[in-house]
C-alpha cells in the first residue's frame, strides 16, 4: 500500500520518541555523504560493513523518525565494502510491546525520487517495497527470529527472508539487526491471488485472503475491534476465564479495502470451519473440518510453535490465508523474539509444557488461544500425521545436530564481524534483566549456550510427548 494512503495519526508515544530524537539531531547536521555507483569502494568517512555483515545506513536529513507517518531518509547498504544499494526510503518505528524498548525495530519502504513505493531486491530478495529492520533486544542471542524463519523455509513452507545486519542511524550505531521481509500478499510472500474490490461472487469471492489474531495496529482502523477491522469467532476459547473471545482481524484485503461481501465470505467460512470442528462428527474426512483446512499446514504451524515453546503461540501473530477455490492454510509463522525459553511468564521459559495449553496457565489473558489445537488433538488421524511428520523432521531439519549447526554458524558470522562485541557495547543489557527474559547470561556465550541447550532440552521433551500423544 503507498505511503501516502497511510494515516498520519501519531500516537502519544511517539511525541515522545520525536522529542529525545530531536534532541539528539540537534547536535549532527552534517549533509549526508555522496555514495559511489553500485559496486565502487565507498568513499572515506562512509560507515564500511563489519566482515560478511552488511551494514545499513540510514540518514534522515534532520528529519525525525516517528511511529506514525513515515519519514523521508536516504538508505545506502554497504557489504565488504561494496555498495549494494542506495537510495530513498520512507522509515518508522515498528511494534507494539518492542517500541518501549531502547532499540527499535523500524518499518521502511523503498521509494523512487518523488516519494512513491518502488519494488527493489534488496540483498538478492525478490523485488518488493516494504521492508522490516526488526531490532533483537531482549532475545540477547540476537538469532531467535532469524533461527525460526530458516526452520520454517527449510520444512517447505514460506517464512519471511532474513539477513543478519548492522544498523547506523544518522552517524549513530544500533548494533545488529535483523533485516526482514514484511509479512504480505505477494507470488513471492504470502501466495494468494489478488482479490479485487469488483470480485465479489462466485470463484472470484473465494480467494485470497489473509486473517490474523493479534493485537490491533495503525492499520486496523481503530483503536479497538470492530466490526470494520475484524470478526468475532462464534465459540468461546477453552478456560477462558472472563469471557474473552478470539477475534479474527482482516490483514488482505485490509480493513480499507475489504468489501462488504467479502467479508461475509471469509467470516462465514471460518465459521463453517470452526462449526465443523466442533461437531460430533469432526473426525469425518468428507464433511469435518478436513474439509476446511490444509492439514499439512496446521502441523508444521504447531509443531513450529511447540519446539520453541512460542508464548505468544496461535494467539498473538498467527497468519493465515485462504487462496482462490482453495482451504483455509496456517502460516506464516511470525514473531518468535519472545520463543525459545525467553519469557518468564504462563511458563515460557519452561521445557517440558505444551504451548497450546496457554490457556490453563493464564486464563484471564485479554489474548487466548483458540479451541482448534485442542480439538483438532482429539482426531486419532491428525495425531498420526503429527506424529510421522515430527519424527521424520527430527531425522534432518529439526534434529539437534541441524539447528545447532545453525545457531553456531550465525555466531560465527557475527563474531568473525566484530558486531556482537559492538552490539552489547551499545546497548548493555548482557546480565541485565530486560523483560521478559526467563534467563539472564553474564556473557553472550552464556546467552548462546543457554538457547542451545534449552533447544536440545526441549526437542527430548516432545519426542516423547508427541509419541504418547493418543
Amino acid at each position: 500500500m503507498s505511503h501516502k494512503k497511510r494515516t498520519s495519526k501519531v500516537l502519544l508515544t511517539s511525541l515522545v520518541y520525536s522529542f529525545l530524537l530531536v534532541m539528539a539531531l540537534s547536535c549532527n547536521k552534517d549533509d549526508d555523504p555522496a555514495l559511489p555507483p553500485d559496486g565502487e569502494t565507498p568513499p572515506t568517512g562512509t560507515p564500511m560493513s563489519s566482515g560478511d555483515l552488511p551494514r545499513f545506513t540510514v540518514r534522515t536529513n534532520g528529519g525525525v523518525i516517528v511511529d506514525e507517518p513515515k519519514v523521508n531518509a536516504e538508505l545506502s547498504i554497504v557489504k565488504n565494502n561494496t555498495v549494494l544499494f542506495e537510495g530513498p526510503i520512507g522509515i518508522e518505528f515498528r511494534g507494539a510491546t518492542s517500541q518501549g524498548f531502547d532499540k527499535k525495530s523500524y518499518g521502511f519502504e523503498t521509494w523512487d525520487t518523488s516519494g512513491q513505493d518502488i519494488d527493489v531486491a534488496l540483498l538478492g530478495f525478490p523485488e518488493e517495497e516494504d521492508w522490516i529492520l526488526n531490532g533483537p533486544y531482549s532475545d540477547k542471542s540476537l538469532v531467535r527470529n532469524h533461527l525460526i524463519y530458516e526452520l520454517a523455509r527449510e520444512m517447505g513452507n514460506y517464512a519471511s527472508r532474513t539477513e543478519l545486519v548492522e544498523l547506523n542511524i544518522n552517524d549513530s550505531y544500533q548494533g545488529i539487526y535483523v533485516f526482514m521481509e514484511k509479512l504480505k500478499r505477494d507470488k513471492n510472500r504470502i501466495d494468494v491471488s489478488k482479490l479485487n474490490p469488483d470480485e465479489n461472487t462466485g470463484e472470484d469471492l473465494t480467494g485470497g485472503y489473509v486473517l490474523k489474531i493479534d493485537k490491533l495496529s495503525g492499520s486496523d482502523l481503530g483503536q479497538s475491534y470492530t466490526a470494520a477491522n475484524s470478526f468475532e469467532s462464534q465459540i468461546l476459547p477453552p478456560d477462558n476465564g472472563m469471557g474473552q473471545t478470539i477475534k479474527y482481524l482482516y490483514e488482505y484485503p485490509d480493513a480499507e479495502d475489504i468489501t462488504p461481501k467479502q467479508k461475509t465470505y471469509i467470516s462465514e467460512y471460518i465459521f463453517q470451519f470452526e462449526t465443523a470442528l466442533a461437531s460430533d462428527t469432526f473426525a469425518d474426512p468428507q464433511t469435518g473440518y478436513a474439509n476446511y483446512i490444509d492439514v499439512d499446514s496446521f502441523i508444521d504451524f504447531f509443531l513450529l510453535n511447540e519446539l520453541s515453546n512460542n508464548v505468544d503461540g496461535y494467539r498473538l501473530s498467527t497468519y493465515m490465508h485462504k487462496d482462490k477455490a482453495g482451504k483455509l492454510a496456517m502460516g506464516p509463522i511470525w514473531d518468535f523474539n519472545l520463543a525459545f525459553g525467553n519469557a518468564d511468564y504462563c511458563s515460557g521459559g519452561e521445557t517440558n509444557v505444551w504451548a497450546y495449553k496457554f490457556n490453563e496457565r493464564c486464563n484471564f489473558d485479554f489474548w487466548l488461544v483458540p479451541f482448534w489445537w485442542e480439538r483438532l488433538l482429539e482426531d486419532p488421524a491428525f495425531v498420526s500425521r503429527l506424529k510421522d511428520r515430527w519424527n521424520s523432521l527430527r531425522g534432518n531439519t529439526l534434529s539437534n545436530n541441524n539447528i545447532t549447526a545453525k545457531i553456531d554458524g550465525f555466531i560465527a558470522r557475527m563474531q568473525d564481524a566484530g558486531a556482537i562485541d559492538e552490539n552489547f557495547n551499545t546497548w548493555g543489557v548482557l546480565g541485565v534483566y530486560v523483560w521478559p527474559n526467563n534467563f539472564v547470561g553474564d556473557t553472550y556465550d552464556q546467552e548462546a549456550n543457554y538457547l542451545k541447550t534449552w533447544i536440545d532440552d526441549r526437542a527430548e521433551w516432545l519426542d516423547t510427548a508427541i509419541n504418547e500423544l493418543q
